[in-house]
């Protein structure tokens, strides 16, 4: 289990990954501090999901004066757009503690109820990608949500007692880049459903210049803006990039970020104005050149292009049918008249079709 319920437990936890040297890997430790560095802690800070926010504080606001724990939240979307940070920020805000866990951490029964069992009034529990939840641990946690029960079962055979074990009242954060998969019975029992939205390159430009600050990164408004245009509408992927950016820039410039600077390290690394990476572009180009535009279904596309189907699913599609650069149809994928013209395709009759490339 994944979960540090105690501070005892977290100081054995410092002793244990001391004696070992594959867990304190100093690259392990720089990437930590540095995705710890750059989170935000209050929603002043947290910039993006404006309407998500208002209804937060109304929400935390009037459950500080009811002197009760939140509702349960439910928040889903693409990855990286900041659902494990704003679940921070809210435990931040109570004023309790959190615990984070994911659901494929929780394989067995023991798993779910050892930390359910070890959460304090107030307290915050935090899973991530809980569509993965296993049904004997999603059916634990609907009295636990709902009642703040644990039914539970002593002896065997004839000798088979229920028991129903009281929890302190807690609110539960889940976070998922798959609503569709939760079952009907588990999403109806959180109070806060919401969806989080792809960042607008104003909005992530903002993101970068406090990242920047943060890692003390010298950077213009226009390197900002111009690093935010191929972020994708991710925060994630946009930190990422400022990183990567900066190298180029302490290597080959002054170690100032400029427009310049930003999209000459940026065509180096192969991330196109639309944000778009090789794996990207060799799925679309699979799409166009060898099935005709599409349809074709997922599996042959991973097939094909040597990728995970989960992967293009969850990290290459949400940003590509946003940017209408694909569709979805019941017979598989197709790509768009935009992304044609994108790639330097000359029209989008197929049998005359020739690349530029």
């Amino acid at each position: 289990m994944s979960i540090i319920s105690d501070d005892n437990s977290f100081k054995q936890a410092q002793k244990t990954e001391t004696k070992n040297p594959v867990i304190k890997a100093e690259s392990f430790e720089s990437d930590k501090n540095f995705e710890n560095s750059i989170r935000p802690k209050s929603f002043d800070t947290y910039i993006g999901q404006s309407a998500l926010k208002e209804t937060l504080k109304i929400t935390i606001a009037a459950a500080k004066k009811r002197e009760l724990p939140l509702d349960h939240l439910l928040f889903y979307g693409p990855p990286g757009l900041g659902k494990t940070t704003l679940a921070g920020v809210i435990a931040e805000q109570m004023n309790v503690p959190i615990k984070i866990t994911s659901a494929p951490a929780l394989e067995r029964p023991r798993d779910i109820i050892g930390i359910l069992m070890s959460l304090k009034g107030g307290e915050i529990l935090f899973i991530d990608e809980i569509h993965r939840l296993n049904k004997v641990a999603e059916e634990i946690l609907y009295p636990a949500m709902e009642d703040f029960y644990l039914d539970m079962t002593t002896g065997k055979s004839q000798t088979v007692k229920t028991l129903r074990v009281p929890l302190p009242k807690f609110t539960l954060i889940g976070a998922t880049t798959k609503a569709g998969e939760l079952s009907g019975p588990l999403r109806d029992r959180f109070g806060i459903v919401h969806r989080l939205e792809f960042y607008t390159d104003e909005e992530l430009a903002k993101v970068i210049t406090r990242t920047a600050g943060i890692l003390d990164i010298e950077i213009t408004e226009e390197g900002a803006l111009a690093i935010a245009r191929r972020s994708r509408g991710t925060p994630r992927i946009a930190n990422r990039l400022v990183k990567r950016v900066s190298d180029f820039a302490l290597v080959k410039h002054d170690g100032k970020i400029t427009e310049s600077v930003a999209n000459e390290s940026l065509d180096i690394l192969k991330i196109d104005n639309y944000g778009l990476d090789n794996t990207d572009r060799n799925l679309l180009k699979l799409i166009i050149e060898k099935y005709n535009g599409g349809p074709v279904g997922i599996e042959t596309i991973a097939a094909a292009i040597g990728e995970d189907v989960r992967t293009i699913e969850d990290v290459c599609e949400p940003f590509l049918l946003q940017a209408g650069l694909i569709q979805r149809t019941p017979r598989g994928r197709k790509v768009s008249p935009a992304c044609y013209s994108h790639l330097g395709y000359r029209n989008i009759d197929i049998n005359e079709q020739k690349s530029l490339f």
